[in-house]
């Protein structure tokens, strides 16, 4: 069980650095997605998502640090709530080949949104086991 949670943890650590780096190589996709009463701001939200996000990512991966970075983590998360109530205020959309539908969009906020918040609070509290990071 060791290994599956090494693993679980690595991943967490993978996908936001992955995510944040992605806010700089692929703006486009972000920007669409930041409500309209947000968007005077759009470009610099997205540049605090991605520096969140690898900055997350980096301070998961000491022990010292962990706990911080996960509450940091789940604190954005809460942060982009309003972007997924929007997506359901706005129905169905496309951005490049990716539509979100009215059922994503809940499925989003109401099951994917909650398991990150948990993974995030994991990988704060346990994380890799002693000695692995």
């Amino acid at each position: 069980m060791k290994h599956a949670g090494n693993v679980s943890f690595y991943i967490l650590v993978a996908s936001y650095l992955l995510a944040g780096y992605n806010h700089f190589a692929n703006p486009g996709f972000y920007l669409p997605l930041i409500p309209p009463y947000l968007s005077a701001w759009a470009t610099q939200l997205n540049t605090i998502a991605g520096i969140a996000e690898i900055a997350g990512a980096l301070l998961l991966i000491p022990r010292k640090t962990r706990k911080a970075a996960s509450i940091g983590i789940i604190l954005m998360l809460i942060c982009f709530i309003p972007s997924h109530v929007w997506f359901i205020q706005k129905g169905s959309f496309s951005i490049g080949p990716f539509t979100m539908t009215p059922f994503i969009a809940w499925t989003r906020i109401l099951l994917v949104h909650p398991l990150l918040i948990a993974w995030a609070w994991w990988g704060g509290n346990h994380g890799a086991v002693r000695g692995e990071a």
